[in-house]
Protein backbone atom coordinates (compact mmCIF):
# COMPACT_ATOMS: atom_id res chain seq x y z
CA UNK A 1 0.00 0.00 0.00
CA UNK A 2 1.34 3.42 -0.93
CA UNK A 3 1.88 5.71 2.02
CA UNK A 4 0.21 9.10 2.43
CA UNK A 5 3.40 11.05 1.59
CA UNK A 6 3.68 9.28 -1.77
CA UNK A 7 0.01 10.02 -2.50
CA UNK A 8 0.51 13.68 -1.63
CA UNK A 9 3.59 13.81 -3.89
CA UNK A 10 1.53 12.50 -6.80
CA UNK A 11 -0.97 15.31 -6.26
CA UNK A 12 1.61 18.13 -6.28
CA UNK A 13 1.58 20.05 -9.57
CA UNK A 14 3.79 23.02 -8.67
CA UNK A 15 6.65 22.90 -6.17
CA UNK A 16 9.05 25.66 -5.15
CA UNK A 17 12.15 24.54 -3.25
CA UNK A 18 14.77 26.67 -1.47
CA UNK A 19 14.13 29.83 -3.50
CA UNK A 20 16.36 32.76 -2.55
CA UNK A 21 16.22 36.24 -4.09
CA UNK A 22 18.13 39.41 -3.24
CA UNK A 23 18.13 42.91 -4.70
CA UNK A 24 21.55 44.29 -3.88
CA UNK A 25 22.05 43.88 -0.15
CA UNK A 26 18.32 43.48 0.46
CA UNK A 27 17.50 39.77 0.86
CA UNK A 28 13.82 39.52 -0.08
CA UNK A 29 13.35 35.73 -0.19
CA UNK A 30 15.39 33.61 2.23
CA UNK A 31 14.71 30.04 1.19
CA UNK A 32 11.06 29.51 0.24
CA UNK A 33 9.43 26.07 0.05
CA UNK A 34 5.88 25.98 -1.32
CA UNK A 35 3.66 23.49 -3.13
CA UNK A 36 0.31 23.63 -4.93
CA UNK A 37 -1.72 20.42 -5.17
CA UNK A 38 -4.21 19.16 -7.72
CA UNK A 39 -7.79 20.13 -6.84
CA UNK A 40 -6.70 22.20 -3.83
CA UNK A 41 -6.54 25.89 -2.95
CA UNK A 42 -3.39 27.12 -1.21
CA UNK A 43 -4.02 30.46 0.55
CA UNK A 44 -0.91 32.64 0.65
CA UNK A 45 -0.99 35.56 3.07
CA UNK A 46 1.55 37.98 4.48
CA UNK A 47 1.96 41.59 5.43
CA UNK A 48 3.33 44.32 3.20
CA UNK A 49 6.89 43.56 2.13
CA UNK A 50 6.72 39.87 3.10
CA UNK A 51 7.94 38.80 -0.36
CA UNK A 52 4.73 37.42 -1.92
CA UNK A 53 4.95 39.52 -5.09
CA UNK A 54 8.63 38.67 -5.61
CA UNK A 55 7.89 34.95 -5.23
CA UNK A 56 5.03 35.10 -7.75
CA UNK A 57 7.20 37.01 -10.22
CA UNK A 58 9.81 34.24 -10.00
CA UNK A 59 7.14 31.58 -10.62
CA UNK A 60 5.86 33.62 -13.58
CA UNK A 61 9.36 34.12 -15.04
CA UNK A 62 9.50 37.88 -14.48
CA UNK A 63 12.38 37.52 -12.00
CA UNK A 64 15.08 34.86 -11.83
CA UNK A 65 15.83 33.26 -8.47
CA UNK A 66 19.38 33.50 -7.12
CA UNK A 67 19.09 29.97 -5.66
CA UNK A 68 16.49 27.22 -5.56
CA UNK A 69 14.28 25.51 -8.12
CA UNK A 70 10.75 25.39 -9.47
CA UNK A 71 9.23 21.99 -10.29
CA UNK A 72 6.13 21.25 -12.36
CA UNK A 73 4.74 17.72 -12.16
CA UNK A 74 7.95 16.59 -10.46
CA UNK A 75 10.30 17.97 -13.14
CA UNK A 76 12.61 20.93 -12.56
CA UNK A 77 11.78 23.65 -15.07
CA UNK A 78 13.73 26.70 -16.22
CA UNK A 79 11.30 29.62 -16.18
CA UNK A 80 13.02 32.72 -17.52
CA UNK A 81 10.03 34.49 -19.10
CA UNK A 82 6.26 34.73 -18.87
CA UNK A 83 6.10 32.59 -22.02
CA UNK A 84 8.03 29.80 -20.25
CA UNK A 85 5.59 29.96 -17.34
CA UNK A 86 2.57 29.70 -19.65
CA UNK A 87 4.20 26.79 -21.49
CA UNK A 88 4.53 24.86 -18.22
CA UNK A 89 0.83 25.39 -17.41
CA UNK A 90 1.04 28.27 -14.91
CA UNK A 91 -1.15 31.36 -15.30
CA UNK A 92 -1.57 34.34 -13.00
CA UNK A 93 -4.82 36.31 -12.88
CA UNK A 94 -3.71 39.81 -11.82
CA UNK A 95 -5.45 41.86 -9.15
CA UNK A 96 -6.69 44.22 -11.88
CA UNK A 97 -7.53 42.33 -15.10
CA UNK A 98 -5.61 43.51 -18.17
CA UNK A 99 -7.98 43.51 -21.13
CA UNK A 100 -7.91 45.40 -24.41
CA UNK A 101 -11.14 47.42 -24.20
CA UNK A 102 -11.68 47.87 -27.96
CA UNK A 103 -11.23 44.21 -28.80
CA UNK A 104 -14.00 41.62 -28.46
CA UNK A 105 -14.03 39.26 -25.51
CA UNK A 106 -13.19 36.35 -27.81
CA UNK A 107 -10.21 38.26 -29.24
CA UNK A 108 -9.02 39.02 -25.71
CA UNK A 109 -9.21 35.35 -24.76
CA UNK A 110 -7.38 34.04 -27.81
CA UNK A 111 -4.78 36.77 -28.23
CA UNK A 112 -1.32 35.29 -28.78
CA UNK A 113 -2.53 31.71 -29.31
CA UNK A 114 -1.58 30.01 -32.56
CA UNK A 115 -3.78 27.37 -34.16
CA UNK A 116 -6.93 26.75 -36.15
CA UNK A 117 -9.31 29.60 -35.30
CA UNK A 118 -12.42 27.48 -35.77
CA UNK A 119 -11.08 24.82 -33.40
CA UNK A 120 -10.10 27.44 -30.84
CA UNK A 121 -13.58 29.01 -31.00
CA UNK A 122 -15.08 25.56 -30.39
CA UNK A 123 -12.88 25.06 -27.31
CA UNK A 124 -13.93 28.45 -25.91
CA UNK A 125 -17.60 27.49 -26.36
CA UNK A 126 -16.93 24.20 -24.55
CA UNK A 127 -15.35 26.06 -21.62
CA UNK A 128 -18.33 28.41 -21.34
CA UNK A 129 -20.68 25.44 -21.27
CA UNK A 130 -18.52 23.42 -18.85
CA UNK A 131 -18.27 26.20 -16.27
CA UNK A 132 -21.78 27.56 -16.93
CA UNK A 133 -20.49 31.07 -17.63
CA UNK A 134 -22.84 33.48 -19.38
CA UNK A 135 -20.89 35.96 -21.48
CA UNK A 136 -21.25 37.38 -25.01
CA UNK A 137 -17.99 36.57 -26.78
CA UNK A 138 -18.62 39.03 -29.61
CA UNK A 139 -19.14 42.09 -27.41
CA UNK A 140 -16.33 44.52 -26.69
CA UNK A 141 -14.41 44.15 -23.43
CA UNK A 142 -15.04 47.82 -22.76
CA UNK A 143 -17.68 48.22 -20.05
CA UNK A 144 -17.39 44.69 -18.63
CA UNK A 145 -17.83 44.43 -14.87
CA UNK A 146 -14.71 43.52 -12.88
CA UNK A 147 -16.23 40.10 -12.14
CA UNK A 148 -16.68 39.33 -15.84
CA UNK A 149 -13.21 40.67 -16.62
CA UNK A 150 -11.89 38.07 -14.18
CA UNK A 151 -13.89 35.37 -15.97
CA UNK A 152 -12.17 36.46 -19.21
CA UNK A 153 -8.78 36.19 -17.46
CA UNK A 154 -9.70 32.71 -16.21
CA UNK A 155 -10.72 31.69 -19.72
CA UNK A 156 -7.36 32.91 -20.99
CA UNK A 157 -5.78 30.53 -18.49
CA UNK A 158 -8.01 27.55 -19.25
CA UNK A 159 -7.76 27.83 -23.03
CA UNK A 160 -3.98 27.63 -22.56
CA UNK A 161 -4.42 24.40 -20.54
CA UNK A 162 -3.12 26.00 -17.34
CA UNK A 163 -3.19 23.58 -14.43
CA UNK A 164 -1.88 26.05 -11.86
CA UNK A 165 -3.84 29.29 -11.38
CA UNK A 166 -2.50 32.13 -9.26
CA UNK A 167 -5.28 34.50 -8.15
CA UNK A 168 -3.96 37.79 -6.75
CA UNK A 169 -6.51 39.54 -4.50
CA UNK A 170 -9.35 38.48 -6.82
CA UNK A 171 -12.19 39.88 -4.67
CA UNK A 172 -10.66 43.33 -4.12
CA UNK A 173 -13.14 45.18 -6.36
CA UNK A 174 -16.10 42.77 -6.34
CA UNK A 175 -19.57 43.19 -4.89
CA UNK A 176 -20.95 40.60 -2.45
CA UNK A 177 -22.86 38.73 -5.19
CA UNK A 178 -19.80 38.77 -7.47
CA UNK A 179 -17.65 37.37 -4.66
CA UNK A 180 -20.06 34.46 -4.21
CA UNK A 181 -19.96 33.83 -7.97
CA UNK A 182 -16.16 33.76 -7.86
CA UNK A 183 -16.22 31.27 -4.98
CA UNK A 184 -18.48 29.01 -7.06
CA UNK A 185 -16.07 29.25 -9.99
CA UNK A 186 -13.15 28.31 -7.74
CA UNK A 187 -15.10 25.33 -6.39
CA UNK A 188 -15.70 24.18 -9.97
CA UNK A 189 -12.03 24.66 -10.89
CA UNK A 190 -11.06 22.51 -7.89
CA UNK A 191 -13.43 19.76 -9.01
CA UNK A 192 -11.70 19.85 -12.41
CA UNK A 193 -8.30 19.25 -10.80
CA UNK A 194 -6.81 22.73 -11.01
CA UNK A 195 -4.22 23.75 -8.41
CA UNK A 196 -4.88 27.27 -7.14
CA UNK A 197 -2.65 29.70 -5.25
CA UNK A 198 -4.95 32.29 -3.69
CA UNK A 199 -3.29 35.51 -2.46
CA UNK A 200 -5.50 37.54 -0.14
CA UNK A 201 -5.54 40.04 2.71
CA UNK A 202 -9.03 38.94 3.80
CA UNK A 203 -8.83 36.26 6.43
CA UNK A 204 -12.51 35.32 6.17
CA UNK A 205 -12.04 34.18 2.57
CA UNK A 206 -9.42 31.66 3.61
CA UNK A 207 -11.85 29.65 5.72
CA UNK A 208 -14.41 29.68 2.89
CA UNK A 209 -12.33 28.38 -0.03
CA UNK A 210 -8.80 27.31 1.00
CA UNK A 211 -7.56 23.83 1.86
CA UNK A 212 -4.05 24.73 3.01
CA UNK A 213 -2.33 27.93 4.06
CA UNK A 214 1.16 29.41 3.98
CA UNK A 215 2.00 32.58 5.92
CA UNK A 216 4.95 34.61 4.63
CA UNK A 217 6.85 37.02 6.83
CA UNK A 218 10.11 38.78 6.07
CA UNK A 219 11.04 36.52 3.17
CA UNK A 220 10.30 33.15 4.79
CA UNK A 221 7.23 30.97 5.23
CA UNK A 222 6.74 30.95 8.99
CA UNK A 223 3.49 28.99 9.25
CA UNK A 224 2.12 26.23 7.01
CA UNK A 225 -0.65 23.67 7.34
CA UNK A 226 -4.28 22.72 6.76
CA UNK A 227 -6.77 25.57 7.12
CA UNK A 228 -8.95 23.41 9.36
CA UNK A 229 -6.18 23.47 11.97
CA UNK A 230 -6.19 27.27 12.32
CA UNK A 231 -8.35 30.04 13.77
CA UNK A 232 -8.27 33.72 12.80
CA UNK A 233 -6.32 34.38 15.98
CA UNK A 234 -3.69 31.80 14.93
CA UNK A 235 -3.31 33.48 11.54
CA UNK A 236 -2.89 36.94 13.04
CA UNK A 237 -0.27 35.60 15.46
CA UNK A 238 1.58 34.04 12.52
CA UNK A 239 1.62 37.37 10.70
CA UNK A 240 3.26 39.22 13.60
CA UNK A 241 7.04 39.52 13.95
CA UNK A 242 8.85 37.65 16.70
CA UNK A 243 8.98 39.50 20.03
CA UNK A 244 7.40 42.70 18.66
CA UNK A 245 7.61 44.29 22.12
CA UNK A 246 11.41 44.39 21.92
CA UNK A 247 11.43 46.11 18.55
CA UNK A 248 8.78 48.60 19.64
CA UNK A 249 10.74 49.47 22.75
CA UNK A 250 13.93 49.89 20.70
CA UNK A 251 12.17 52.23 18.27
CA UNK A 252 10.64 54.24 21.11
CA UNK A 253 14.10 54.76 22.57
CA UNK A 254 15.49 55.75 19.17
CA UNK A 255 12.66 58.08 18.23
CA UNK A 256 11.97 60.01 21.39
CA UNK A 257 14.59 59.07 23.93
CA UNK A 258 11.90 57.42 26.08
CA UNK A 259 11.54 60.64 28.10
CA UNK A 260 8.94 61.10 30.81
CA UNK A 261 7.35 63.86 28.75
CA UNK A 262 6.76 61.49 25.84
CA UNK A 263 5.23 58.86 28.10
CA UNK A 264 2.88 61.39 29.78
CA UNK A 265 -0.68 60.79 28.57
CA UNK A 266 -1.75 64.21 29.87
CA UNK A 267 0.08 65.70 26.86
CA UNK A 268 -2.21 63.68 24.60
CA UNK A 269 -5.27 65.02 26.38
CA UNK A 270 -4.03 68.56 25.77
CA UNK A 271 -3.71 67.80 22.04
CA UNK A 272 -7.34 66.78 21.73
CA UNK A 273 -8.65 69.86 23.55
CA UNK A 274 -7.51 71.98 20.59
CA UNK A 275 -9.38 72.63 17.37
CA UNK A 276 -8.48 70.10 14.65
CA UNK A 277 -6.09 71.09 11.89
CA UNK A 278 -7.84 68.82 9.39
CA UNK A 279 -11.33 67.36 9.39
CA UNK A 280 -12.73 64.89 6.87
CA UNK A 281 -16.51 64.58 6.68
CA UNK A 282 -17.89 61.55 4.81
CA UNK A 283 -14.92 61.96 2.50
CA UNK A 284 -15.16 59.64 -0.50
CA UNK A 285 -12.95 59.16 -3.53
CA UNK A 286 -11.16 56.57 -5.63
CA UNK A 287 -10.10 53.75 -3.29
CA UNK A 288 -11.75 55.05 -0.08
CA UNK A 289 -15.25 55.94 1.12
CA UNK A 290 -17.08 57.67 3.98
CA UNK A 291 -13.95 58.69 5.86
CA UNK A 292 -14.70 60.72 9.01
CA UNK A 293 -11.53 61.85 10.72
CA UNK A 294 -10.00 64.70 12.70
CA UNK A 295 -6.27 65.40 12.99
CA UNK A 296 -5.00 67.76 15.69
CA UNK A 297 -1.95 70.05 16.12
CA UNK A 298 0.97 68.15 17.60
CA UNK A 299 -0.61 64.78 16.89
CA UNK A 300 1.07 61.90 15.10
CA UNK A 301 -1.83 59.99 13.55
CA UNK A 302 -0.67 56.55 12.47
CA UNK A 303 -2.49 55.11 9.46
CA UNK A 304 -2.14 51.34 9.14
CA UNK A 305 -3.47 48.86 6.59
CA UNK A 306 -2.30 46.52 3.86
CA UNK A 307 -1.28 47.58 0.36
CA UNK A 308 -4.40 48.48 -1.62
CA UNK A 309 -6.48 49.30 1.47
CA UNK A 310 -6.84 52.94 0.40
CA UNK A 311 -4.25 54.69 2.59
CA UNK A 312 -2.22 56.32 -0.18
CA UNK A 313 -5.39 57.05 -2.17
CA UNK A 314 -6.71 58.98 0.85
CA UNK A 315 -3.44 60.90 1.18
CA UNK A 316 -3.31 61.99 -2.46
CA UNK A 317 -7.00 62.91 -2.27
CA UNK A 318 -6.34 65.25 0.65
CA UNK A 319 -3.34 66.72 -1.21
CA UNK A 320 -5.41 67.37 -4.35
CA UNK A 321 -3.70 64.90 -6.67
CA UNK A 322 -7.04 63.11 -7.16
CA UNK A 323 -10.53 64.61 -6.97
CA UNK A 324 -12.93 63.53 -4.23
CA UNK A 325 -16.31 62.17 -5.28
CA UNK A 326 -18.21 63.48 -2.27
CA UNK A 327 -17.79 64.72 1.28
CA UNK A 328 -15.66 67.55 2.64
CA UNK A 329 -12.04 68.19 3.51
CA UNK A 330 -11.65 71.09 5.96
CA UNK A 331 -8.33 72.72 6.90
CA UNK A 332 -8.81 74.77 10.07
CA UNK A 333 -12.51 74.92 9.18
CA UNK A 334 -11.81 76.16 5.62
CA UNK A 335 -13.26 73.99 2.87
CA UNK A 336 -10.36 72.91 0.65
CA UNK A 337 -12.19 70.02 -1.05
CA UNK A 338 -10.92 69.51 -4.60
CA UNK A 339 -8.67 72.56 -4.65
CA UNK A 340 -5.56 72.21 -6.79
CA UNK A 341 -2.43 70.75 -5.24
CA UNK A 342 -0.75 74.16 -5.44
CA UNK A 343 -3.62 75.79 -3.55
CA UNK A 344 -3.60 73.04 -0.91
CA UNK A 345 0.16 73.33 -0.46
CA UNK A 346 -0.13 77.09 -0.02
CA UNK A 347 -3.01 76.59 2.43
CA UNK A 348 -0.77 74.55 4.72
CA UNK A 349 -0.62 70.85 3.77
CA UNK A 350 2.36 69.04 2.29
CA UNK A 351 2.85 65.42 1.30
CA UNK A 352 5.90 63.14 1.16
CA UNK A 353 5.24 60.40 -1.37
CA UNK A 354 5.93 56.71 -0.75
CA UNK A 355 7.87 56.39 -4.03
CA UNK A 356 10.81 58.78 -4.05
CA UNK A 357 12.23 57.33 -7.28
CA UNK A 358 9.14 57.76 -9.45
CA UNK A 359 7.21 60.66 -7.92
CA UNK A 360 9.37 62.21 -5.24
CA UNK A 361 12.59 63.63 -6.64
CA UNK A 362 14.18 65.22 -9.69
CA UNK A 363 17.04 62.74 -9.82
CA UNK A 364 19.27 64.65 -12.25
CA UNK A 365 18.82 67.98 -10.46
CA UNK A 366 20.84 69.28 -7.56
CA UNK A 367 20.22 68.97 -3.84
CA UNK A 368 19.37 72.69 -3.77
CA UNK A 369 16.92 72.46 -6.70
CA UNK A 370 15.10 69.53 -5.10
CA UNK A 371 14.98 70.88 -1.58
CA UNK A 372 13.79 74.35 -2.62
CA UNK A 373 11.25 73.40 -5.30
CA UNK A 374 8.26 73.82 -2.93
CA UNK A 375 9.83 76.91 -1.36
CA UNK A 376 9.74 78.53 -4.81
CA UNK A 377 5.93 78.50 -4.75
CA UNK A 378 5.92 80.58 -1.57
CA UNK A 379 8.42 83.04 -3.04
CA UNK A 380 6.45 83.43 -6.28
CA UNK A 381 3.29 84.05 -4.27
CA UNK A 382 5.02 87.12 -2.83
CA UNK A 383 5.53 88.37 -6.37
CA UNK A 384 9.31 88.62 -6.15
CA UNK A 385 12.21 87.13 -8.02
CA UNK A 386 13.78 83.99 -6.64
CA UNK A 387 16.22 84.86 -3.87
CA UNK A 388 19.22 82.64 -4.60
CA UNK A 389 20.87 83.49 -1.31
CA UNK A 390 17.69 82.50 0.56
CA UNK A 391 17.68 79.18 -1.31
CA UNK A 392 21.27 78.47 -0.30
CA UNK A 393 20.61 79.38 3.31
CA UNK A 394 17.48 77.21 3.40
CA UNK A 395 19.36 74.26 1.90
CA UNK A 396 22.24 74.70 4.33
CA UNK A 397 19.82 74.88 7.26
CA UNK A 398 18.10 71.58 6.46
CA UNK A 399 21.31 69.81 5.45
CA UNK A 400 22.72 70.60 8.90
CA UNK A 401 19.50 70.06 10.83
CA UNK A 402 18.70 66.70 9.20
CA UNK A 403 22.35 65.58 8.96
CA UNK A 404 22.11 65.06 5.19
CA UNK A 405 25.39 63.78 3.79
CA UNK A 406 26.28 65.63 0.58
CA UNK A 407 29.46 66.80 -1.12
CA UNK A 408 27.92 70.15 -2.09
CA UNK A 409 24.52 71.76 -2.65
CA UNK A 410 25.05 71.21 -6.40
CA UNK A 411 25.43 67.43 -6.09
CA UNK A 412 22.81 65.49 -8.07
CA UNK A 413 20.19 63.93 -5.80
CA UNK A 414 20.38 60.66 -7.74
CA UNK A 415 23.93 60.17 -6.43
CA UNK A 416 22.82 60.20 -2.77
CA UNK A 417 21.88 57.21 -0.61
CA UNK A 418 18.21 56.33 -0.15
CA UNK A 419 18.19 57.67 3.40
CA UNK A 420 19.61 61.04 2.36
CA UNK A 421 17.14 61.26 -0.53
CA UNK A 422 14.32 60.60 1.93
CA UNK A 423 15.53 63.37 4.24
CA UNK A 424 15.60 65.81 1.31
CA UNK A 425 11.96 65.00 0.48
CA UNK A 426 10.94 65.61 4.10
CA UNK A 427 12.99 68.80 4.27
CA UNK A 428 11.31 70.06 1.09
CA UNK A 429 7.88 69.39 2.62
CA UNK A 430 8.79 71.19 5.83
CA UNK A 431 10.29 74.19 3.99
CA UNK A 432 6.72 75.36 3.29
CA UNK A 433 5.96 75.48 7.06
CA UNK A 434 2.94 73.15 6.81
CA UNK A 435 0.23 72.84 9.42
CA UNK A 436 -0.18 69.20 8.39
CA UNK A 437 2.46 66.99 6.80
CA UNK A 438 1.51 63.59 5.35
CA UNK A 439 4.39 61.09 5.47
CA UNK A 440 3.72 58.05 3.28
CA UNK A 441 6.10 55.18 4.18
CA UNK A 442 8.84 57.62 5.29
CA UNK A 443 11.35 54.92 6.31
CA UNK A 444 10.87 52.41 3.50
CA UNK A 445 14.14 51.15 2.05
CA UNK A 446 16.52 53.14 4.24
CA UNK A 447 19.20 52.08 6.71
CA UNK A 448 18.92 52.07 10.49
CA UNK A 449 20.86 55.31 10.94
CA UNK A 450 18.64 57.28 8.54
CA UNK A 451 15.57 55.71 10.12
CA UNK A 452 16.64 56.96 13.55
CA UNK A 453 17.16 60.47 12.13
CA UNK A 454 13.70 60.47 10.56
CA UNK A 455 12.13 59.30 13.82
CA UNK A 456 13.89 62.20 15.55
CA UNK A 457 12.55 64.64 12.92
CA UNK A 458 8.99 63.32 13.40
CA UNK A 459 9.35 63.74 17.17
CA UNK A 460 10.48 67.35 16.70
CA UNK A 461 7.50 68.05 14.44
CA UNK A 462 5.15 66.79 17.13
CA UNK A 463 6.78 69.00 19.77
CA UNK A 464 6.54 72.01 17.44
CA UNK A 465 2.78 71.52 17.10
CA UNK A 466 2.78 70.28 13.50
CA UNK A 467 0.12 67.67 12.75
CA UNK A 468 1.62 64.50 11.23
CA UNK A 469 -0.29 61.85 9.29
CA UNK A 470 2.04 58.83 9.32
CA UNK A 471 1.20 56.11 6.78
CA UNK A 472 3.29 53.02 7.42
CA UNK A 473 3.30 49.30 6.67
CA UNK A 474 5.60 48.74 9.65
CA UNK A 475 3.24 47.93 12.53
CA UNK A 476 5.97 48.49 15.12
CA UNK A 477 6.64 51.93 13.64
CA UNK A 478 2.97 52.85 14.09
CA UNK A 479 3.07 51.60 17.69
CA UNK A 480 6.30 53.43 18.50
CA UNK A 481 5.47 56.82 17.00
CA UNK A 482 1.71 57.35 17.03
CA UNK A 483 -0.31 59.30 19.57
CA UNK A 484 -3.39 57.78 17.91
CA UNK A 485 -3.89 55.28 15.09
CA UNK A 486 -6.54 54.34 12.56
CA UNK A 487 -6.64 51.18 10.46
CA UNK A 488 -8.02 51.37 6.92
CA UNK A 489 -9.43 48.17 5.46
CA UNK A 490 -11.08 48.01 2.03
CA UNK A 491 -11.25 51.78 1.80
CA UNK A 492 -12.89 52.42 5.19
CA UNK A 493 -11.70 53.13 8.70
CA UNK A 494 -12.24 49.84 10.51
CA UNK A 495 -10.53 50.65 13.81
CA UNK A 496 -9.47 53.71 15.81
CA UNK A 497 -6.99 53.23 18.66
CA UNK A 498 -5.70 55.63 21.31
CA UNK A 499 -2.01 55.57 22.22
CA UNK A 500 -2.38 53.05 25.08
CA UNK A 501 -4.53 50.76 22.92
CA UNK A 502 -2.15 50.51 19.96
CA UNK A 503 -0.54 47.07 19.66
CA UNK A 504 0.83 45.15 16.66
CA UNK A 505 -1.84 42.48 17.25
CA UNK A 506 -4.73 44.95 17.04
CA UNK A 507 -3.27 46.72 14.01
CA UNK A 508 -2.62 43.46 12.17
CA UNK A 509 -6.06 42.05 12.96
CA UNK A 510 -7.88 45.16 11.73
CA UNK A 511 -5.66 45.40 8.63
CA UNK A 512 -6.87 41.92 7.65
CA UNK A 513 -10.51 42.79 8.35
CA UNK A 514 -10.86 41.40 11.88
CA UNK A 515 -12.08 44.02 14.36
Amino acid sequence: MRNMEAEKSDQIILEVKGVVKSFGSNKVLKGIDLSAQKGKVLALIGGNGAGKSTLMKIIMGLYKADLGEVKVNGRTVNISSAGDSLATGIYMVPQEPLLFPHMTILENILIGIKGNRKELNRRVDELLHKYKWSINLNSLAEGLSVAKQQIVELMRALIRDANVLILDEPTGALTFDEVETLYSIIDELKRNGKAIIYITHRLGEIFRIADTIDIMRDGVITVSGKVADFTEKDLIKGLLPDNPENKVQEQNLTAFGNSEEDADNSADEEIYRQKPVLELQNYTGYGFSDINLKIYPGEILGVAGVVGAGRTELAIGIFGLEKAVSGKCLLENRDITNLSTKEILLAGINYVTEDRSVNGLFKIRSVLNNLCSSFLLLEKKKGVFVDEQAEKELTDYYVRKFRIKISSQEQEVGDLSGGNQQKIMIARALSTKPKLVILDEPTRGIDAGARADIYRIIGELRKAGVAVMLISSDMEEIVALSTRAVVICQGRILETLQRTEITPEKLMAASFGVK
